[in-house]
């Protein structure tokens, strides 16, 4: 592909779903680092359904053609064995599967790339549909004027009316500037993968430190919509430790208290 070519699916996705056993009743579940993961509290709840399941990578997208390095850029490490490496934005397709006989779920927490949307939008409805998952959850975290001693509000949306009803989901009604998760839901649509859409507020102030109770209230919810286990219990410690630092930070900030 030269500099000047619009980048395909075929392009920029790398996938083996081909190669997967068959997935029991899957869900693919997607949150993007990014304006739609305040507090990191969206990537955060996968991170921790990831770390409770047995995983595999099943598919990549290639970062190259989504990102300017100059802000979004990659890291230098040094790995096990004392070499020098570079850690690239990833957007890996994990499927997890559960030891309880629940449903599959297949996972993508990744990176909101800043160009070529449609590529990567493609990209993840092809894995999903390669995977043969029956729907598709977006999970996001906005700002909003919330005090963060009470707990987090999750919206739940869909433009499907049977899901709507089943789950109590009521319809999308924002409207203004969306990210690559709206642009994805708009697409499912058209592409008859059944979407919903999970959202949590994060309190405004928190701009700069992480909220792992927004992140256990969405992984609550999700338990609730798809009926597993989210190993949200496993937040508990963190949501003490960041509660008490929370608490004397403000008590130092006269505006904050104002």
């Amino acid at each position: 592909m030269s500099l000047d070519e619009f980048p395909t699916v075929d392009d920029v996705l790398e996938s083996h779903a081909d190669e997967v056993a068959p997935l029991r009743r899957p869900v693919m579940l997607v949150a993007l680092e990014g304006w739609f993961d305040a507090a990191s509290a969206a990537t955060g709840a996968l991170e921790r359904v990831l770390d409770a399941r047995d995983c595999v990578t099943v598919a990549s997208i290639d970062p190259d053609p989504f990102y300017d390095f100059t802000q979004q850029r990659p890291e230098a490490y040094i790995d096990e064995d004392g070499e020098r490496q570079i850690r690239w934005p990833h957007n890996d397709v994990v499927v997890a599967r559960g030891d309880d006989g629940t449903r599959d779920l297949v996972i993508l927490s990744g990176v909101e790339p800043h160009t070529y949307w449609q590529t990567y939008v493609g990209s993840v409805i092809r894995c999903a549909r390669e995977l043969h998952c029956g729907a598709l959850v977006t999970i996001g975290a906005n700002f909003d004027t919330v005090p963060h001693t009470r707990s987090p509000i999750v919206t739940g949306s869909t433009t499907n009316s049977a899901l709507a009803g089943k789950l109590r989901l009521s319809r999308p009604q924002y409207q203004g500037p969306t990210g690559v998760a709206g642009v994805l839901q708009q697409r499912l649509d058209r592409d008859r993968i059944a979407p919903v859409s999970l959202r949590v507020g994060v309190p405004h102030y928190l701009s700069s430190s992480e909220h792992p109770k927004s992140s256990a209230a969405l992984l609550r919810h999700l338990e609730s919509v798809l009926g597993v286990p989210t190993n949200h219990a496993a937040l508990y410690e963190e949501i003490q430790h960041w509660a008490e630092m929370h608490d004397a930070a403000i008590e130092d900030d006269e505006e904050t208290l104002e």
